[in-house]
This record gives C-alpha cells, structure tokens and sequence, in this order.
C-alpha cells in the first residue's frame, strides 16, 4: 500500500495495478513494470483518477500470500489468482471459461518451493565447504545493492535515512565507525527500494528488503575489515542461506516482520567475519530471538528503513556478544539450548501465534 512503485514517483497499489493492465509482462516476472514509461505513467495516472480501480480486503482465505483481480472490458471478463509465491498463478479464467484451476491442490506451493531438509549446522557446514567457485555467484548480491545503496546516498529518496546517518549531527552523536557505515548503507537502499527507485535489488526468499538485510551488513563489515572475495562470498552464503532455512517455515509472507529473519542471517556472516565458529554463529542466532522476536509487518514502505536499521543494529550487538562467548541462555524466555529449537520457536510465534495480529493491522491498513 505504501511503496513506491518504480519509475512512476507515485505510491501505491492503484497506480501499480493500472500498469500492470496497461504495459505488465507476466514473463518478466517480479520485473513485470520493467517496460514503464513517462507515456505509460500519464496514462496508468489517468485511469487511477477514473475510478475503475476498487480495491478490498479478501476474507476467509487461509493463504498469507494472496491476490485475486477481476478485470472487465466490454462483454469481456477475465479473473486471475496468484497465492503462495509471488509468480504462482493458480487460477485463471477468462469469459467463464476456467483455464487453469490449482486452488483445491495442496502441493502446488511445495512443488514451486520444495522443502528443504536444513539445519543451522547444515548451512554453516556449505558455507564454509562448499568450492568457491560453486557460491561466488553471491557476490552479484553485493554489487546490486551496493549499487542502489550509492545512488540513494546521492540522491532523495523515502525517509533519507540512510543519508541522515551521515549528516554532521548524526556522526557527532553516534560516530563516524563500521557499525554506522553498515547502518547508513543498509537503509539507505530500503530508502531507495521503498521510494521507486529503478535500479534492481537481490532479493532473498522473494522480497527486496531481506535481500538488502541479509547482504549490505556483510559487505559493509567485510570492506571495512578488509576480508577478501571468498571471504565475503562465504558469509554472505551463511547469511543468505540462514534466511532461507527461516523463511522456510515462517513463510514468504507473515505479521513478523522479514528483517528480524534476514538480520539474524547478517549476524552470522558478521560474526563469521569477526572469526567466529559455528558455535559462535549458534550465539549470535540466539541473541537475535530472544530480542527482536514479535517485531510486526505492517507492509512494505519507506518507514521498513528504520526496521531495517533496528534489525541491522541488533545484528551487530548479537555477533559482538557471541564472540565474548555470551549469549541469552534457555532459563531466559523462548530461547532453547538446541539452536534449531530456538529458529522452531520464532517461526511457530510468526506463524500460529501471530494469526490474530496479521488480521489486525490488515483490518486497520485497509480501514484508513
């Protein structure tokens, strides 16, 4: 609802909706706008004015990852769902006559994202293993959103936080150091993400935001540090892949909000940058839980900046603390001896213990 959408200056799902009529590719997948143009803007503007759009809230559906349209031209009707995956359309019929129908399928969702049998143990293990050539792949995700990180510095985006970092009165307050530089890159290309910008970002686990989390912390750390390629390759595989096994079981989309996930992935590959072994990772995920658990989505926006930013902090402080040996034990709240128990723990309260908190703040964002 509040994003902006690239390449438009404009915010929100009528304007994404009216081009998606006008110019959307479905091939082009999650780049379905890439062909926007000034011309197109004008007129996507102009049938958002027009009053053709109606948007609402679709009740008693079990999917969290849900979007029904019904278009109308003429004696022409066409109606499309997508659910479970952003790109997974499991229904579609036009004129009344159904051409695909996989609603009643319990194994669609599973047969486009087949479940993985991983463990923190298992992540770290292909992290730190695996040839390099088989994972530098992962550095495409520190060019990218390096990338989009520089230009909204430059430029005028969302909030500006991450500009706001480098101001003279936020540096005489909070200095001018790594943990500041990992802040100011991190959410100043949320900045850039929320406000339209037109540049690409990698995602992880289908949203542009935990890419950013899970990978700006760790190439910031790393330059900083001065860690070679592999090295960096490395922990952003172990950070990447920490969000993954997460979001297996959260979800693509939850009232939990996706960078307490891909901030406790960049905890593991800072830590792994510090020096730190497995155990030390174990840690660091566990101070991650036990702090920012309960953290609500209330949708992608300009503000997912200062999330992200809470997130990257506690990042930091969790990856410090595990590599002093110290970490939040099982007598203290949802926190378990057994690492993966602890992930379990997060997942099931982001899950069946936050139902009734995503009905809410849907309620309240589609109420305003």
């Amino acid at each position: 609802m509040g994003v902006g959408i690239p390449g438009t200056g404009m915010v929100g799902l009528p304007i994404a909706i009216a081009l998606g009529v006008l110019i959307g590719k479905s091939e082009y997948g999650l780049e379905v706008l890439k062909d926007c143009t000034a011309e197109a803007v004008a007129r996507g503007r102009a049938m958002t004015e027009s009053d053709c759009i109606k948007i609402s809230l679709k009740h008693n559906i079990t999917e969290k990852l849900y979007i029904e349209v019904k278009t109308f031209a003429g004696e022409h009707s066409a109606t499309a769902v997508i659910a479970a995956n952003h790109t997974c359309f499991v229904y579609l019929e036009r004129d009344g006559q159904i051409l695909l129908d996989k609603r009643c399928s319990s194994a669609y969702s599973d047969d486009l994202c087949p479940r993985v049998d991983l463990s923190l143990a298992k992540v770290y293990e292909f992290a730190t293993t695996a040839p390099f050539d088989y994972i530098k792949f992962i550095l495409e995700s520190a060019r990218l959103n390096t990338a989009v990180a520089e230009q909204s510095l430059k430029g005028d985006f969302g909030h500006g936080l991450g500009k706001a970092l480098r101001n003279s009165l936020e540096v005489g307050i909070m200095g001018d150091s790594i943990f500041m530089h990992v802040l100011s890159y991190t959410s100043a290309a949320c900045d850039a993400r929320m406000g339209g910008t037109m540049m690409p970002v990698m995602s992880n686990s289908g949203s542009g935001n935990q890419g950013i989390a899970a990978t700006l912390p760790v190439v910031v750390f790393a330059r900083e540090r001065q860690k070679s390629e592999e090295e960096l390759a490395r922990a952003l595989t172990l950070s990447h892949l920490t969000a993954i096994y997460i979001k297996q079981s959260l979800g693509r989309l939850s009232a939990l909000c996706g960078c307490v996930v891909a901030a406790t992935g960049s905890s593991c590959g800072i830590t792994m940058l510090m020096g730190g072994g497995y155990e030390h990772v174990t840690f660091a995920v566990k101070n991650m839980i036990a702090n920012l658990t309960g953290m609500i989505c209330d949708g992608a926006k300009p503000s997912c900046a200062m999330k992200l930013c809470s997130g990257v902090s506690t990042a930091i402080m969790s990856a410090m603390l595990a590599m002093e040996g110290k970490y939040v034990s099982s007598v203290e709240g949802i926190i378990d001896d057994d690492v993966d128990t602890c992930i379990k723990n997060l997942t099931i309260i982001g899950t069946k213990g936050m139902e009734a908190t995503d009905k809410l703040v849907l309620d309240i964002m589609t109420n305003k």
